[in-house]
């Protein structure tokens, strides 16, 4: 969801920052960018290592997703092509999950600005045992729609998003974000879902299905 559906990390790097300096600690953009694709409260016992906020790693993952909460509520920054592209798939009757380390609560109102079927199944980082990297989130996805993961697309913007997807078996398409994302096994790029077509999406699992 961040990073494709809806640009949030400005908001997520905004309240760090906000939280450390609370704190009395530093923050700089380069720790902001380690997390990006991270399990919530992975990203939390970073924020007290490297932070210096003496919180427990849970009460550092509500506070972070009151602050950004607070804000998708005043504005949704959804990427460019993101809800066409959901809309088309929509259309062409394709079944669709939505795979994030967000947790329900900050999800919620993401999911109340789209059609109410736009996703199947939805697997947040509150419901799975092992977030991202680890195959778990996109294996219990493929799961939930009833298909095998190899003929699943995922769309990513961070390496730690695409090892998950890759390592379930999937076909990533990456739409790189804030952070680089690196070439591999199944990983095919673009600029932006903007001119992406559904039928694009289908030629590329299709093709990995053939080079397996």
């Amino acid at each position: 969801m961040d990073g494709t559906l809806v640009d949030t990390e400005p908001y997520w790097i905004e309240v760090e920052f906000a939280l450390v300096a609370e704190h009395g600690g530093t923050w700089s953009m380069e720790h902001a960018l380690n997390l990006v694709g991270n399990d919530l409260l992975v990203s939390a016992e970073y924020i007290r290592r490297h932070g210096g906020v003496d919180l427990a790693p849970d009460v550092i993952v509500e506070r972070l997703l009151d602050g950004v909460i607070a804000r998708i509520k005043e504005s949704v920054p959804w990427r460019p092509g993101s809800r066409e592209l959901l809309a088309g798939l929509r259309a062409a009757g394709v079944p669709c999950a939505l795979v994030t380390m967000s947790y329900e609560r900050f999800v919620d109102p993401v999911l109340a600005a789209l059609p109410a079927d736009t996703f199947a199944t939805v697997v947040t980082g509150d419901s799975v045992t092992v977030g991202k990297p680890h195959p778990e989130p996109y294996l219990r996805a493929a799961a939930e729609l009833g298909v095998e993961p190899a003929d699943c697309l995922a769309i990513e913007d961070s390496n730690t998003g695409a090892k998950s997807a890759v390592a379930a078996g999937c076909t990533v398409l990456v739409v790189p974000n804030h952070v680089p994302v690196l070439e591999g096994e199944r990983r095919v790029f673009v600029d932006s879902l903007v001119e992406v077509e559904v039928d694009d999406l289908g030629a590329l699992v299709n093709q990995h299905s053939l080079d397996r």
